[in-house]
């Protein structure tokens, strides 16, 4: 008889800009951000002992230079115990949701009860695509110029004729419901203050995203330059930012939580990942998500909460769009404390950080929903979604 998985808690470092000058964490390394949420993880559940930990799970995109195997380097140089092992994945931008997803089978076959999983990413010392060698048999089957991020996004537009005056209202209402959620203290279930340096040097307290726009004006976003192609829809406003964060998650087998006397609000339904055309890599939710639907016999109806990364506006338009979970913005259950466009996207740290959001939403803004759903795209055709249940 399977096991259940449980949230017990998530914690996520505040993103930060990855910019060699004004970036609040251009001066931390990826492992100091991993090693502060699993600092934040104990420090809050002092009844979970670090020597009990099955094992670690974390998602990084990127694993080269300071990234290289990231969530065993940071445990090490954090003076977690020796004897716990970790294993750091890589599904491209579903990597921390991968870790969720491994770490939640593990207990539900009864292979362990405490699990750390989670994602880090850091942008500016590990710039995206760093030490990538692709073999050169790809660019026998894909034309090498519509494999990268923004091409792939120009291409989703087009193909699902997603329109500049939609995506607009995506980035609109992206940064609005971030700063309206951050305004109200509801990132504090979740983010943990790091020390970091404003623009001119001096060392602060970071507890906020740094992304988020206040000022957002859908006419200076009607006016920006599309740099991906000549005479596109794709600008920066429609694009998630370059960002620096990591986050984690205490994820527990049911009766072992019950019996520490630690509370949870979600348990783990399903997980799925699934594969699409690399050249329209955004669209990874709709095959994930069409795949979860059809395995479990669900339907768009059946979701109460939808946290789906808006790596850029027109495939997280595309995919909500032909799932039946949403038609535009603003969206009615789909990312209601802000998206990606506005909170950032540290590549493998996302997957994991949507999860956390979502378990805040529906515990604290929706107590009410009863099924939430988590999805993303990833490099090179990649595309994960998990289902969560309220216990």
């Amino acid at each position: 008889m399977l096991k259940e998985c449980v949230i017990v808690d998530g914690v996520r470092t505040p993103n930060g800009r990855a910019h060699a000058e004004k970036g609040w964490f251009r001066k931390r390394t990826p492992d100091e951000l991993l090693t502060a949420v699993y600092d934040a993880l104990f420090e809050r559940n002092k009844a979970v002992n670090p020597e009990e930990v099955e094992a670690v799970f974390i998602g990084c995109a990127n694993q080269i230079g300071m990234q290289n195997d990231i969530g065993r380097l940071a445990w090490l140089a954090g003076g977690y115990p020796e004897d716990i092992p970790t294993n750091t994945i890589n599904q491209q931008c579903p990597s921390g949701m991968s870790a969720i997803e491994h770490a939640a089978r593990a207990i539900r076959c009864g292979e362990g009860e405490i699990f750390v999983a989670g994602g880090v990413e850091d942008m500016l010392n590990v710039k995206m695509g760093m030490g990538m060698e692709p073999p050169m048999r790809l660019y026998e089957r894909y034309n090498p110029m519509e494999l990268p991020m923004g091409p792939t996004a120009e291409k989703v537009a087009e193909k699902w004729n997603v329109s500049v005056e939609d995506m607009i209202e995506v980035a609109y209402y992206s940064h609005k419901n971030a700063a309206a959620a951050r305004d109200a203290g509801k990132f504090a279930h979740e983010i943990v203050p790091v020390e970091g340096h404003t623009e001119e040097g001096e060392k602060f307290m970071v507890d906020r995203d740094q992304w988020i726009r206040d000022n957002i004006s859908r006419e200076q976003m009607a006016g920006m330059p599309t740099p991906f192609k000549e005479n596109g829809v794709i600008t920066a406003a429609f694009s998630s930012p370059l960002t620096q964060g990591a986050c984690a998650l205490l994820l527990m087998e049911r009766g072992k939580a019950d019996e520490l006397g630690l509370s949870y609000h979600l348990r783990y339904r399903a997980g799925v990942m699934a594969g699409c055309d690399p050249t329209v890599m955004g669209i990874g939710p709709l095959n994930a998500v069409s795949k979860l639907f059809k395995r479990y016999n669900l339907t768009a109806d059946d979701i109460d909460v939808v946290e789906l990364n808006e790596a850029f506006a027109s495939q997280a338009l595309a995919c909500l769009r032909e799932l039946g979970l949403e038609e535009n913005a603003p969206f009615k259950k789909t990312n209601l404390w802000g998206g990606a466009l506005a909170l950032g996207h540290p590549l493998g740290e996302s997957g994991a950080r949507i999860v956390i959001t979502l378990n805040n939403v529906m515990k604290y803004e929706r107590p009410e929903a009863k099924l939430g759903l988590a999805s993303l795209c990833g490099g090179f055709g990649n595309g994960n979604a998990t289902l969560w249940e309220k216990v």
